[in-house]
């Protein structure tokens, strides 16, 4: 094919990939052509593309793949071998992970649903001009996007093998939110990379729709109305200023002894905090501070700091729902959107006023009432009393005008980087790419490959609040540089 991505030049820390062929991988089995509705959970996505990758150093030359079942386990591992593994791999797992061989359509009314067709996945090779060693994994922006992760025209999955200069390699997947979560796509990823191995799948997807069916009669909560919002209420965007701040991504990684000791200021009095908590709060505070300090507003106590500033949390209902003893086997393999963003709201004074414990106990606070089973249920009954309508989440719209910065957190806490071996070893580095394309920032951490403790965040926020958290905790907020992984690793 040779489609050339990105004409920047490597001097500025940059380099160009070639696209060398593209395949469409299908199911190796037939697939029975149905449709499968998506749930109402599901429903409260907008269409957005997620994407992932991995960097794996080159194998050592000893390494042996088995690319097709009639060869012997003696091939030599190179390019060309280990992208043989991951299709024949994807062509067989996606006969239990068919939804992502599917294609959204949508029905009479408007709604999106999912066409199991087999129509299969976009399989992108190509080349990059860079060694490992010198990818700037602390800009994604510059390194990632639209370059070694690829850009999903159609179907539900896109994936892209990339080789590098030094023998490594990049793979990627781009997937649409509406079919899949987080927790969805760690499943298949371990699926594939078992299946590479030829080891058997040790979680079988399950796409039981009636999990999350609406309640009769249902049970409406009012409370969700501050959470979620009907789309056609919303406010056209707004024509970003001249000149004006904009969204861009970094990672970052931070030291377990840190993350450790920031858990302990944000407990006090006996009430311990979470890690989660203990850090969304340290960044709610930054952030706020950032926000003060823009408008030159903790010395004159004008208006910046009364603005409201939100924070919200991604909570994976899947265990809450398991409470019913009928559902606790299978939420565990259901493939699918079961999340809530619920957020809190304070103004930039409070936060940073008062200290790390109370802004923690803040976070612990407006989790609480998510957590549960009920919110759940109440959740999927919302949805069901305003469909077909399109609902969101409140804080990726952003909101009025006494609206101050607003950011959510993704606990990546379940990435399994360390189980994606397709069979040439674990990934040096792994992350998941969303520039999500919503008003507010979005923030995942995630566990260092080498499995020490320490941190990997993504950070999708302001360019002036990342160069602010940059300087005002530069030693908790590292850039992430590939000599600190390639350290953390041969440790």
């Amino acid at each position: 094919m040779g489609a050339t991505v990105g004409d920047d030049h490597q001097a500025d820390g940059m380099f160009s990939v070639t696209v060398t062929e593209k395949e469409v991988v299908a199911a190796v089995l037939p697939v029975q052509e149905h449709w499968l509705p998506l749930s109402n959970l599901d429903l409260l996505l907008p269409p957005l593309d997620v994407g992932v990758f991995f960097c794996y150093k080159r194998p050592p030359s000893s390494t042996t793949l088995t690319v097709t079942s009639s060869s012997p386990a003696t091939n030599p591992c190179n390019f060309r071998s280990m992208v043989g593994v991951l299709k024949k791999a994807m062509a067989q797992v996606l006969v239990s992970y068919y939804a992502f061989a599917g294609e959204v359509v949508a029905n009479s009314v408007g709604e999106p649903e999912l066409l199991c067709n087999n129509r299969g996945v976009d399989f992108f090779e190509a080349v990059a001009d860079i060694e490992l060693e010198e990818l700037n994994l602390y800009k994604p922006d510059d390194s990632i996007e639209g370059k070694l992760v690829p850009r999903k025209k159609n179907g539900v999955l896109a994936v892209q093998a990339t080789k590098l200069k030094c023998g490594g390699l990049v793979v990627a997947c781009t997937f649409d939110h509406r079919i899949a979560d987080a927790y969805s796509a760690n499943m298949f990823l371990v699926s594939w990379a078992e299946t590479a191995q030829s080891k058997p799948i040790s979680l079988l997807p399950s796409f039981r729709r009636s999990l999350l069916n609406p309640r009769r009669p249902s049970c409406l909560d009012a409370s969700l109305d501050s959470m979620y919002v009907p789309i056609s209420t919303l406010s056209p965007p707004k024509e970003p200023a001249p000149g004006a701040d904009h969204l861009v991504s970094r990672i970052y990684h931070v030291k377990a002894d840190d993350i450790n000791q920031l858990q302990s200021l944000a407990s006090s009095k006996g009430n311990r905090r979470t890690k989660l908590e203990s850090f969304s709060g340290f960044l709610w505070q930054l952030v706020a501070k950032y926000c003060a300090l823009k408008h030159d507003d903790i010395v004159k106590n004008n208006r910046a700091c009364t603005k409201i500033s939100r924070m919200g949390i991604v909570v994976d209902g899947r265990t809450r729902l398991s409470s019913v003893p009928e559902k606790s086997d299978v939420m565990g393999a259901y493939f699918g959107n079961v999340l809530s963003i619920p957020y809190g709201g304070k103004t930039v004074r409070e936060l940073i006023e008062n200290p790390l414990s109370w802004v923690a106990n803040e976070v612990h606070d407006f989790l609480e009432n998510a957590v549960t089973r009920e919110h759940f249920l109440g959740l999927i009954d919302w949805v069901e009393a305003r469909r077909p309508e399109p609902a969101v989440a409140k804080i990726y719209s952003g909101g009025g005008d006494n609206d101050g910065p607003a950011f959510v957190v993704s606990s990546g806490k379940g990435f399994p980087v360390s189980k994606v071996d397709f069979g040439w070893g674990v990934p040096l580095f792994g992350s998941y790419h969303f520039p999500w394309g919503g008003d507010a920032g979005y923030v995942m951490p995630m566990p260092n490959p080498a499995g020490n403790g320490d941190w990997v965040v993504y950070m999708h926020l302001l360019r002036g609040q990342l160069e602010f958290i940059e300087t005002e905790a530069s030693t908790f907020f590292r850039p992430l540089t590939c000599n600190y992984l390639l350290h953390a690793s041969s440790n």
